[in-house]
């Protein structure tokens, strides 16, 4: 088993939809319990609970209905939610197939749960889950629903308060490769109500929480002219004009490389079903090798132990 210095609280969020930061984030999640870490993830889009189905776990493919998810929890009425082995419940036979030693478990929220109000209370019962799952996980991702929601202000909550003030965080930003999301990721992390500023309202130093956040570029196209495409010799260079003006305007609002963790290539088979991607869609020449790639240096540098990624 891979070894960390520190148990790691991933949290995964947008300012818009359709961003591919719940789909990114499973599939980043698989490749790290594959690496060897004992990973949890806690569906915290509360309005639409459907990370089982990304999973492809049909019975809890929009939240669970014994009450016993994070909805239910988060509000008081019941325990400590239970976890689900993704492995051992998935409908998907090569996901089912593949025993590794290490866990991968997932905690949904609850069929019908939609959002709630934060209280005290709400947030006392996050701190309690989120410090079990340190205990007990190495890698523990939150993904949070789009913009600036309630599950949004749990966490930053939860995060300042003791004993999770110091724990390690990481804060993922989700955004299309597009001027109008380069600008709304920009305005979720810097502008107003955003995590930057309500962090600091929760008491959360300003800059170690900046420090904490990184983006991921999804679904970005190649701008390499193919063999065979002299036709298409305009519509080429156009593409490489828009990427650089996209480059530059992320540069100018401060999610420019620098701070990118990584970026996903345009993966057919997301297009038409989000899923975990495994090495036999590869193998059967379903989905690209590069897409898995892209996955795998996702996960090495959200853990990274070089520090070539995190302040």
């Amino acid at each position: 088993m891979s070894e960390l210095s520190d148990r790691i609280l991933v949290f995964s969020t947008s300012d818009k939809g359709g961003t591919g930061r719940s789909v990114t984030s499973c599939n980043i999640a698989y490749r790290l319990s594959v690496q060897g870490y004992n990973v949890a993830y806690l569906d915290f889009d509360f309005g639409s609970p459907t990370s089982g189905a990304l999973f492809e776990i049909d019975k809890m493919d929009r939240g669970v209905t014994d009450n016993q998810g994070l909805h239910q929890y988060l509000r008081g009425k019941s325990t400590m939610p239970i976890g689900r082995d993704i492995r051992s419940e998935t409908n998907r036979k090569d996901l089912h197939a593949l025993r590794h030693p290490y866990q991968l478990t997932l905690f949904p929220g609850d069929r019908g749960g939609g959002e709630f109000a934060v209280s005290d209370k709400v947030v006392k019962q996050c701190i309690d889950l989120l410090t079990i799952c340190q205990q007990d996980f190495d890698v523990t991702f939150v993904d949070l629903s789009a913009g600036r929601s309630a599950a949004l202000e749990i966490v930053l909550r939860a995060m300042a308060a003791e004993p999770l003030r110091e724990a390690t965080a990481r804060w993922l930003v989700f955004h299309r490769w597009t001027r109008q999301h380069i600008l709304a990721a920009n305005g979720l992390v810097h502008g107003p109500n955003g995590i930057l500023v309500t962090g600091a309202q929760f008491g959360h130093d300003a800059g170690r929480l900046l420090d904490s956040v990184r983006y991921i570029r999804t679904a970005v196209p190649s701008t390499n002219e193919g063999s065979g495409d002299k036709d298409r010799g305009p519509q080429w260079a156009w593409l490489r004009k828009q990427n650089e003006a996209l480059e530059q305007l992320a540069q100018a609002n401060q999610i420019g490389l620098s701070v990118t963790l990584g970026m996903t290539p345009v993966e057919p088979v997301l297009q038409w079903r989000e899923q975990v991607i495994l090495d036999a869609d590869v193998d059967a020449k379903i989905a690209n090798e590069e897409t898995v790639t892209a996955f795998e240096e996702l996960a090495e540098g959200l853990i990274d132990k070089d520090g070539l990624f995190w302040s």
